[in-house]
């Protein structure tokens, strides 16, 4: 694994960033080091089709010089994709500091936004000919071996047949398309669709039918930040979508997070169910979230397997809101809030002394 620079988002950033995810109307966000930070260099707003408006990059960088660019994906227009822009003819220092601060940058702006990434070591990668081509690759059939091609005829035949296949849970169709075999109840899908319209915290908490592997409706009380660890079972897991306004983003926002609970004291076949279905429950909730909301939920889900440890101070945490500091310097830590403190660290006790 390469090490990472260290380097930090600006705050400016930061909220630019969120401004442009919020608003849909900016296709690139040019971003920059300078002076050890992540910075916002240049926005661009949306004209065309994003290949239409690719020819824009051409006078947007340079030819020697590395940037990031962050472009808005037309459909889902929620999504988007990151182009590291690394020229072959830049300094060997850039070319190194470029690229170990890309996975800094995503992990600050959320990894989940970004769903596709692009390459580039000349403006000539960066045509609408050039992401077409990328596309293509992508969308191209991975090859498979002897055997995965024998599985995957029998599995056409079968579906082409008129006798019937028994897949188990797969062969029930979820209702906002979960891929992993669960399905959604009205009463889930209703009760995610009115928080994401809400306007002020709440929560729906969300449990697993296990006979049926559906997806049922546990509870949806009144709650705020801090009765938020008490409003989740402590011995059973459960999927959360949390409605949290905060003053931690500039401007403040409103958004929609996502909580994976599961105690260490669950039962095993119900941990496993829960951890396979996670990923597939966060993914289907953000696609029902932007069609039918304002809201967004957050790039990053959050998981625990002890309830009672999330609290404001934990959020902050996982969601990287104290990463960055209240005047806008990079790889600063916002103030604590009342009652966070800071274990010291104690250096381990060395090995006991032979005794001859």
């Amino acid at each position: 694994m390469s090490a990472t620079s260290g380097i930090g988002v600006s705050q400016e950033l930061s909220s630019q960033f969120s401004s442009a995810v919020d608003s849909k109307s900016i296709r690139f966000l040019k971003i920059s080091i300078r002076n050890e930070s992540l910075v916002h260099d240049q926005s661009v707003p949306v004209e065309g089709s994003l290949t239409e408006d690719l020819a824009k990059l051409q006078d947007l960088l340079l030819d020697d010089v590395p940037a990031y660019i962050l472009a808005k994906l037309d459909d889902p227009s929620t999504e988007w994709l990151a182009i590291y822009y690394v020229p072959e003819s830049a300094k060997v220092r850039d070319k190194m500091l470029y690229a170990s601060t890309r996975a800094s940058l995503l992990k600050h702006l959320g990894s989940t936004v970004f769903t596709d990434s692009l390459f580039a070591t000349s403006k000539s990668d960066l045509t609408s000919e050039a992401y077409l081509a990328h596309l293509k690759h992508i969308a191209a059939p991975k090859p498979l071996s002897t055997r995965e091609q024998e599985m995957e005829d029998i599995r056409l035949a079968e579906r082409n047949s008129n006798t019937p296949s028994y897949e188990g849970s797969r062969s029930r169709t979820s209702i906002v398309g979960t891929g992993v075999g669960l399905n959604w109840t009205a009463d889930v899908e209703k009760a995610v669709e009115e928080l994401g319209n809400g306007s002020g915290s709440g929560i729906v908490v969300i449990a697993i039918d296990t006979t049926s592997e559906t997806l049922v409706l546990s509870s949806s009380p009144p709650v705020t930040i801090d009765t938020l660890k008490s409003s989740l079972p402590s011995s059973e897991p459960c999927y959360t979508f949390f409605a949290w306004p905060h003053d931690h983003t500039d401007p403040p926002r409103r958004e929609i997070v996502f909580i994976y609970s599961c105690p260490s004291t669950s039962p095993i076949k119900h941990r496993m169910l829960y951890s396979s279905g996670c990923t597939g429950v966060f993914q289907a909730a953000k696609t029902l979230l932007a069609t039918s909301s304002d809201s967004h939920i957050n790039a990053r889900k959050i998981e625990t397997s002890d309830p009672t440890e999330l609290d404001e101070v934990y959020l902050k945490s996982e969601l990287g809101f104290d990463t960055i500091a209240a005047n806008g310097s990079a790889g600063a830590t916002a103030k604590p809030l009342p009652g966070d403190t800071t274990k010291s660290f104690a250096k381990p006790r060395g090995p006991a002394r032979k005794v001859r």
